[in-house]
């Protein structure tokens, strides 16, 4: 486990790691895309938590790229521009870049094509934004969009101004009207704002409804204070984005990585039975003996057992620990 004392293994980064799919391409700020990703149908947008509502819209982008025989990515913007004008992290991110990427493989893209969102393109106009990035640089076969997508300096670019343009420009534009419904039901309630809400109130399970696969955290295991071996609980540490609002408290998770597919229980918070420091995301593997310095797993929240608490020392902290555990495998029962 991770409190084994080995040497602590060097984080390779999570592009080239095991967790994303190797035909899996990623192209930051590209002035010219790889050819496997050439001539691309892009979907447009942030994406941020890559909802079911999302996923219509990505459904979409994939059909269209198969009837035109083209490779299929997302065009997406870091840091969020809603953090950009703010000036300051102001959004909790669901689906960091990171995050962003390994849902997108799974969900059978092609890729993931960043652009920088700074000064220089918060100005680029919608002329701009469509013959230098979209036809000069990128080469799009195709670009998909929501009904409420705009770009380009001051919002001016719309659904309908990209679809003038693509006919001018030759590439073809689809835009996706509202999806009232998937084959797990209604959307009416889908939004990134509510899966932020149910995991602001720690509701894993509503957010894994609403998302249409688990909430997750995606990070290299770090070093600890090792207080989890002394009391019995070896755990594998994580540091999560910074703009992380998820609720403080005791979750079932599954824990997933290079060879890894395990149960567990995981606390985030403060640590207030000890030190009330900076929040990190502590888990316990369940039936893993091994060490993670250094390598990047993937925790997928599963279902919330109870808020974070401070106990009366070590002794009171360790029966409630065993407690929670019992609860979280009787949890995971139906899950792994």
């Amino acid at each position: 486990m991770a409190g084994v004392d080995e040497p602590e293994r060097p984080d390779t980064g999570f592009v080239s790691g095991p967790l994303l799919d190797p035909r899996f391409l990623i192209s930051e700020d590209p002035e010219r895309l790889p050819d496997t990703l050439a001539r691309p149908v892009v979907a447009i947008g942030n994406f941020d938590g890559l909802h079911r509502g999302h996923q219509g819209v990505l459904a979409r982008a994939r059909d269209l790229a198969r009837r035109l025989g083209r490779p299929c990515a997302v065009l997406t913007f870091e840091p969020h521009p809603a953090n950009y004008f703010a000036g300051a992290p102001v959004i909790f991110r669901l689906t960091p870049e990171d995050a962003k990427a390994l849902v997108l493989s799974r969900l059978g893209l092609d890729g993931m094509i960043v652009l920088t969102f700074g000064d220089a393109l918060a100005a680029l106009d919608r002329d701009a934004f469509v013959d230098d990035i979209l036809v000069r640089r990128l080469g799009v076969a195709a670009a998909v969009i929501g009904y409420d997508f705009h770009f380009g300096a001051g919002r001016r670019g719309t659904p309908e101004f990209l679809r003038d343009a693509g006919e001018r420009r030759g590439f073809a534009v689809e835009v996706i009207g509202k999806i009232a419904a998937d084959r797990d039901g209604d959307l009416s309630a889908v939004s990134s704002t509510a899966v932020r809400r149910a995991l602001e109130d720690g509701d894993a399970a509503l957010a894994a409804r609403l998302l249409g696969h688990p909430y997750m955290a995606l990070g290299p295991v770090i070093h600890g204070q090792k207080l989890g071996r002394t009391l019995g609980f070896p755990t594998a540490n994580i540091r999560l984005d910074p703009s992380c609002r998820l609720r403080h408290g005791i979750y079932a998770v599954r824990v997933r990585g290079d060879g890894l597919d395990h149960g567990g229980v995981a606390s985030f918070g403060r640590r207030p039975t000890f030190d009330n420091g900076a929040p990190l995301l502590e888990v316990v593997l369940f039936d893993f003996a091994g060490n993670l310095y250094g390598r990047t797993i993937e925790v997928d929240f599963v279902a919330w057992i109870r808020g974070e608490e401070k106990f009366d020392g070590a002794e009171a902290l360790v029966t409630r620990m065993h407690e929670d555990a019992r609860q979280a495998r009787a949890l995971l029962a139906d899950v792994i």
